[in-house]
């Protein structure tokens, strides 16, 4: 089933093209900009601690920085 699936969709995009054209070199907005500006100041306020199992999970790095909440 999935071998017909796969087959079925490549021969869709021979014909209509990749699901996804839109160029990836374009300009920033300005809103894009601020957006990805919070969401790295969003990103710094975290912590990845990996224990000796290696499983991960993310703490605060300041509990007593409310800046971003």
């Amino acid at each position: 089933m999935t071998q017909k699936f796969m087959r079925a969709t490549g021969r869709l995009r021979i014909i209509f093209g990749p699901a996804h054209s839109s160029s990836l070199d374009h300009e920033m907005t300005e809103e894009n900009r601020r957006l990805l500006a919070h969401r790295q100041a969003e990103a710094q306020q975290w912590e990845t601690i990996r224990r000796a199992d290696g499983s991960t999970y993310v703490v605060p790095k300041d509990p007593n920085d409310q800046s971003l909440r």
